[in-house]
């Protein structure tokens, strides 16, 4: 595998480098009882660690909310999207013959293998080589200042904080099979409609509509 070479890590136990590119559907297919949704649950944890420590040392004067938000941009499906690319990880991914995605949910396999990839590399090496590898491939990032995610919903709250006004989302409107649906939700402030949004989960929309909104507060 070239990216352990690239970033010289010399693995103990490769089966977990193998596995952390082993979809659901590819191990279902050849009966298998593994894939990397576990590793992925383990690397998400351990990235949110490294990008946490290395912002709170970077920055004294951040408080808990900027540290949440600056952490959100380099952790969100859209920055994993890009480390993973960057790295080739995509090239290793192994998914069932037979299944079908689509392209947002090919992306966002495509962001799970880095996490996964992550977990991988901590059982196998520990925390030190983790920060190692995470300092020459997302650090760089956050020290460039990279924008992957802004968070509308934060600034449009803290605005209404300020006006004493109350904002809440509702669901509009959810169509689409279950693996491949779309939410329309709407920003409420006081009760009523400032914008409405589209995305993939709730989230999107709720961040689409309140980006809409600010259009108008």
């Amino acid at each position: 595998m070239q990216i352990l070479e690239k970033f010289s890590i010399k693995p103990i136990n490769t089966h977990l480098y193998e596995l952390a590119f082993l979809h659901e559907s590819y191990s279902n297919e050849n009966g298998l009882s593994e894939c990397y949704e576990r590793l992925e649950f383990l690397g998400d944890a351990v990235l949110d660690l490294v990008v946490s420590e290395f912002l709170y040392n970077r920055d004294s004067n951040l408080t808990e909310g900027e540290l949440t938000r600056m952490r959100s941009n380099y952790v969100c499906k859209k920055a994993l999207y890009t480390y993973s690319t960057e790295l080739g990880l995509d090239q290793y991914i192994k998914l069932g013959a037979s299944l079908e995605l689509t392209l947002r949910e090919i992306d966002s396999v495509i962001s799970d293998v880095f996490e996964s990839f992550i977990g991988a590399l901590y059982l196998d090496l520990g925390l030190d080589k983790v920060k190692e590898f995470l300092s020459e491939t997302v650090i760089p990032h956050i020290e460039n200042e990279d924008v992957f995610f802004y968070d509308y919903k934060s600034e449009i709250k803290q605005l209404c904080d300020q006006d004493c006004l109350i904002i809440t989302y509702e669901l509009i409107k959810e169509e689409g099979k279950p693996h491949n649906k779309t939410f329309t939700m709407a920003a409420m402030i006081n009760g009523e409609k400032y914008g409405t949004g589209t995305g993939g989960s709730k989230k999107e929309a709720e961040q689409n509509a309140a980006r809409a909104a600010l259009s108008r507060v």
